[in-house]
């Protein structure tokens, strides 16, 4: 099994809530793009949170109003082994080096995982200093409806 490369972060100097994932799909790795799967709700969620056409635009131009809004992405692992795009197969699984965030975004201050995969890095960020919580995943895989899952991203973002 061949070791997958995550991507780089989102964030700059305005971020002061970084949304995590645990790795990107097959879909994210081939087009090099954060939730890049067409079924992904990530884009629908910040779109409705942002009131901006998010899953409509073209990619490059999504990061400017994400980095205003002080939203920063990224994932928790940097590298692992998997076959297909589901968390339960990650196997070897490497963590990011979370000690950059202070030096890339010292406004940071909050920190929320999308999904439970990358909820297991809670401890970690809580012991860095952040405030930590819990997403329900954008993830397809994930089948609670948008609404819910809307519902829960605009109670935690919106504090």
């Amino acid at each position: 099994m061949t070791t997958l490369r995550g991507l780089p972060p989102r964030i700059d100097a305005r971020a002061h809530t970084l949304i995590l994932g645990s790795f990107p799909s097959e879909a994210s790795l081939k087009a090099q793009r954060y939730y890049a799967h067409r079924h992904n709700q990530f884009w629908r969620i910040m779109g409705a949170l942002l009131a901006q056409p998010f899953y409509e635009m073209d990619y490059a131009a999504r990061w400017p109003h994400l980095q205003a809004a002080g939203i920063a992405v990224w994932d928790v692992y940097a590298t692992c082994e998997r076959e297909g795009s589901l968390d339960s197969d990650i196997r070897l699984g490497v963590a990011n080096d979370f000690s950059v965030l202070k030096t890339l975004a010292p406004d940071l201050k909050r920190i929320c995982f999308n999904g439970q995969t990358a909820a297991k890095f809670q401890r970690l960020l809580v012991g860095l200093g952040y405030e930590v919580c819990v997403l329900p995943s954008s993830s397809p895989a994930y089948t609670l409806a948008l609404e819910r899952k809307l519902a829960v991203w605009q109670q935690v973002l919106r504090t």
